[in-house]
């Protein structure tokens, strides 16, 4: 039985509640990185295997921007945000100061943006997510990917092939009054991982 078959509500429910602070943590980062004041909104968090992540994001063609890190440490794992093709622009738009819907294709100083942009945001989420379980997460350099949903999915699930098919998933909306911003942060612990997060937690797996 793998781990993730092991969790119960409570299991369940701190896993949200370390995703919803992780998520605030970057909602504060974003607010820095524009001037100004972001909110946040978690329409969704919760233990998802990989065919309703893809359902959840948008569909399997639809180009997305992904920002992501391996993680080592004691529990290792990878962390990566995801933005869709709308918001990733939105994004270089706001960050470049230029008017929005300027930016209709990605290049190399849109791709360099949003890579810096992940970077902040994802290590924001995981400060916040290594104080809560007091462990000590290390990320890797990020790697940015702009792909179809579905290839961007495929290797950041399978790459090494001892990750899960079922990962953490933080749906995350940034707003202010003139625009929003849609995320998703996906956390993939190593097999052992996760029961080291929830023991740091205080929980255990039965």
């Amino acid at each position: 039985m793998e781990t993730w078959d092991k969790l119960n509500a409570l299991h369940l429910d701190a896993l949200k509640e370390i995703g919803n602070i992780g998520a605030g943590n970057a909602a504060t980062a974003l607010a820095n990185m524009l001037g100004g004041r972001i909110q946040m909104t978690v329409p969704r968090a919760g233990v998802l295997p990989l065919q309703e992540i893809a359902s959840l994001v948008g569909y399997e063609e639809e180009p997305v921007a992904c920002v992501e890190f391996s993680v080592s440490g004691p529990a290792p794992s990878k962390i990566f945000f995801l933005l869709n093709e709308p918001s990733a622009f939105l994004l270089i738009d706001l960050l470049l100061g230029k008017p929005q819907g300027t930016t209709i294709e990605l290049d190399e100083m849109g791709s360099s943006v949003l890579t810096e942009m992940g970077n902040i945001l994802t290590g924001s989420f995981l400060n916040a997510f290594a104080g809560f379980c007091h462990l000590t997460f290390t990320p890797s350099v990020p790697a940015f990917a702009f792909d179809m949903l579905g290839a961007v999915l495929s290797a950041a699930f399978l790459e090494g092939g001892y990750f899960s098919d079922r990962a953490l998933v933080i749906e995350t909306r940034f707003y202010s009054e003139m625009v929003t911003i849609s995320g998703h942060f996906f956390l993939i612990p190593e097999n052992e991982a996760l029961g080291k997060i929830l023991q740091s937690l205080g929980l255990e797996l039965d």
